[in-house]
């Protein structure tokens, strides 16, 4: 049985929601992940799609092929029942990052506002091993669990109107990669040359829930090597 067991309900006309305790552990995000693996695996004729969050599962079904008091009873069925074998396999994405000036503009800021020196900022976000805990705000964008305590630091009281593609920052508790040039009111430490959103791929988003990433830094010249051979962001 998936502990703490969650809640099961309505969200709207066609979607049921899953609800565990409402916080943000590595552990309640892990059921989370493990129930859509069991829910995907199940091939539920009428289920359309899985939508993991940070607590809580959207389970989006056809109402013409299924019924919403059938979706929950078979997905009652799979939380009552012993799934964890069914964990996804854990994949590792490495994230190349170019940290400071231009492509980080608050990596200064942030290390004055922790009390720390800008090289132990970048050991300290280059060195931890993150989670993407759900894909959501533009499409591809990660929302990555495992920043450490020290650099959590308050979003930007006013958000920038146009935030790089490839950009790599923190808000709160979490660190975050912008795929496309959008508004966004983090933190900017760095930047990727990587393609988080490529609507050309059979699969567009490079990274899925349930990933892990790490962080390596690089040079402005291997940025624009690896930059020449993903294309342009």
């Amino acid at each position: 049985m998936f502990e703490p067991t969650p809640e099961v309900g309505a969200c709207g006309d066609r979607m049921v929601m899953v609800e565990f305790e409402p916080l943000l552990t590595p552990e309640i995000n892990e059921a989370v992940h493990t129930l859509t693996v069991a829910v995907e695996t199940a091939r539920i004729p009428g289920i359309v799609e899985c939508t993991p969050s940070y607590h809580s599962l959207g389970i989006q079904y056809n109402p013409l092929q299924i019924g919403y008091a059938e979706v929950v009873r078979r997905v009652r069925e799979i939380v009552e029942s012993d799934q964890r074998h069914q964990r996804r396999a854990v994949r590792r994405v490495e994230v190349p990052v170019v940290y400071g000036d231009d492509f980080g503009p608050d990596l200064e800021s942030v290390a004055r506002a922790r009390g720390l020196s800008i090289e132990a900022v970048v050991a300290l976000h280059s060195e931890a091993i993150y989670r993407v805990c759900l894909i959501g705000f533009t499409p591809g964008f990660p929302y990555l669990g495992g920043l450490p305590e020290t650099l959590a630091t308050p979003r930007l009281p006013t958000p920038r109107k146009s935030v790089p593609a490839g950009s790599v920052a923190i808000g709160g508790r979490q660190c975050g990669i912008y795929p496309v040039n959008s508004p966004g009111g983090w933190s900017i430490l760095g930047r990727t040359p990587l393609r988080l959103f490529n609507v050309q791929q059979v699969e567009p988003c490079l990274l899925s829930p349930g990933d892990e990433v790490v962080f390596r830094r690089i040079s402005e010249h291997e940025f624009a090597e690896i930059a020449s051979q993903v294309g342009a962001l």
